[in-house]
């Protein structure tokens, strides 16, 4: 699970495309607070307090306290806007939390095991179908990454959601279908031997085949 991380913002009085473009000037980023049926809170946080958020890799799945002159603000990122030419951040959109709320967030996957993956060990490739994957979860128990165990996957094999252990209280917001996460792609000189077998097979011969059938990369 995510821990909650508290960081201190400034109000920010004044808004509109001006106010913004001065508070960018000072090292500040703009943001606003909205939610949870109250009124919107425009607010400054540091440049480089943002950046190494950002720079964490899970700042939209992060629960964040705010403090903004005392008055605190339970948060979770919702879009933030950066540089087109400069990349640095330009804005922020904090939702915040209602008690007992369940969020929909986008976490990323962490592969384990792979030393136990007997096709990766004969050289096969992971071919990475989902980053990350949007669940459903309690807002104080968001995970922090989904733990995906590569153990026992051959070549030619899918790895598809429903073998996945995901946390207590934790759904995956697609549940119409079984979707791959990952597959075993057989490696590329093993491709290679069963494409000329094909090609050199005589009418009526079965080519031998090499680690599976594969599963389509772009499979859901």
């Amino acid at each position: 699970m995510s821990a909650t991380v508290q960081l201190k913002a400034e109000p920010r009085e004044k808004v509109g495309k001006g106010a913004a473009r001065a508070a960018r000037r000072s090292g500040l980023v703009p943001a606003v607070i909205y939610g949870d049926k109250k009124d919107p809170r425009s607010i400054s946080l540091t440049i480089r307090e943002v950046e190494k958020q950002l720079e964490s890799g899970h700042f939209l799945n992060t629960i964040y306290e705010i403090d903004v002159a005392g008055e605190k603000s339970r948060v979770i990122p919702r879009d933030y806007q950066m540089h087109p030419v400069k990349d640095v951040p330009m804005h922020i959109d904090f939702l915040r939390i209602a008690k007992g709320a369940r969020l929909v967030v986008a976490v990323p996957v962490a592969f384990q095991n792979e030393d136990s993956s007997p096709g990766l060990r004969k050289g096969g490739v992971l071919n990475i179908v989902r980053h990350e994957i949007e669940i459903s979860a309690p807002a104080d128990a968001i995970p922090s990454e989904i733990a995906v165990d590569l153990t026992g996957l051959d070549l030619g094999d899918s790895l598809h959601i429903s073998a996945v252990t995901l946390p207590e209280g934790v759904t995956p917001t697609i549940t119409d279908r079984d979707f791959t996460i990952a597959t075993i792609a057989a490696p590329a000189g093993l491709k290679s031997e069963g494409e000329e077998d094909e090609e050199g097979a005589e009418p009526g011969e079965v080519p031998a085949m090499h680690g599976g059938d594969e599963e389509e990369a772009g499979e859901e």
